[in-house]
């Protein structure tokens, strides 16, 4: 069976503390209940987190939804996004199957990557280790005001942004998220190409910006 391996990587920052923090929880919550009704879903993603504050660390390889138990999580300390997209490098390697003449390698990973502020770190080294790792599609979300756009927008091309790192936005985030999995989902389970672009997801909901 070709999996489809979906990476969330998660800010975990201290700016991270209080509503934000609880809301990122729900949210996974969230995603993996609603991804354990799709048959498609369970069939085919396998899904880890990474998150990232002073460190950066998986929290849980890949697992699929089936057996997936969303972690506990605490918000504290920098934000070291670029060891972050380091760690999915050598994550990518270790865990999604390549494909060779005798066997036909996982799809192409999803990336999730959520944050609310600017790297504290130097975060070139890590995104040019990423793209050795040729993930499939990175999309990258800007929680609140005070995330930084134009880093986002050099790691991928696919930046949306939330006006506020509230619970109902980022529920409205993870929902999304999750309907993007599915779709993922449905697409190689058919046979079809895999997700490449936003054309290829549903529509962002309302609280959901598409940054151009």
């Amino acid at each position: 069976m070709r999996r489809l391996p979906v990476y969330l990587l998660l800010d975990t920052s201290g700016s991270m503390t209080g509503e934000p923090i609880e809301a990122v929880k729900n949210g996974v919550e969230i995603l993996v209940s609603s991804l354990r009704q799709d048959p498609y879903a369970l069939e085919t993603a396998f899904l880890s987190i990474i998150t990232f504050d002073t460190y950066a660390k998986q929290l849980i390889p890949l697992t699929e939804i089936a057996m997936f138990n969303p972690p506990a999580l605490q918000a504290t300390g920098t934000t070291q996004l670029g060891e972050a997209l380091s760690l999915l490098a050598d994550k990518i390697e270790q865990e999604v199957q390549k494909t060779t003449p005798e066997i036909r390698g996982d799809w192409k990973p999803l990336v999730f990557i959520m944050t609310d502020g600017a790297p504290t770190d130097s975060w070139t080294q890590g995104l040019a280790k990423l793209k050795q790792a040729k993930p499939g599609m990175v999309i990258a979300c800007a929680a609140g005001h005070n995330a930084d756009t134009s880093v986002l927008k050099q790691i991928t091309e696919v930046v949306v942004e939330l006006s506020t790192a509230d619970s109902n936005t980022i529920k409205a985030f993870f929902k999304w998220v999750s309907a993007s999995i599915s779709t993922g989902s449905q697409k190689v389970d058919a046979g079809q190409k895999e997700v490449t672009g936003l054309s290829d997801l549903p529509p962002p909901p309302p609280e959901v910006n598409v940054v151009l």
